[in-house]
């Protein structure tokens, strides 16, 4: 594993699968000439990003983003936007 100094996982090895890429498209409302893992990557390298663990997952929020990032794969597995009455991450996340 290639980590940057100061992340918990490797940032170049970031990836998702065709059904992720989706899923994140609509719940980020983003175009689809916008490279996902892209924009996630950018999440994470946020100077503001916070990460939290919680069992096999990274949950990385930054801005008004929160992306869900598995421990062990680096897969980027879905990625949400919090709205300004929500904390930091969504309360379905145990």
């Amino acid at each position: 594993m290639h980590t940057i100094e100061g992340y918990p996982f490797s940032i170049t090895d970031l990836h998702t699968t065709p059904l992720g890429v989706e899923r994140i498209r609509k719940n980020l409302n983003l175009d689809s000439s916008t490279d996902v893992v892209d924009f996630c990557r950018g999440i994470v390298l946020d100077d503001f990003a916070i990460f939290e663990r919680k069992g096999k997952n990274w949950y990385v929020t930054s801005g008004r983003v929160c992306i869900t990032v598995n421990a062990n794969s680096n897969t980027i597995i879905t990625a949400h936007k919090i709205s300004k009455s929500q904390k930091s991450f969504p309360d379905n996340i145990k």
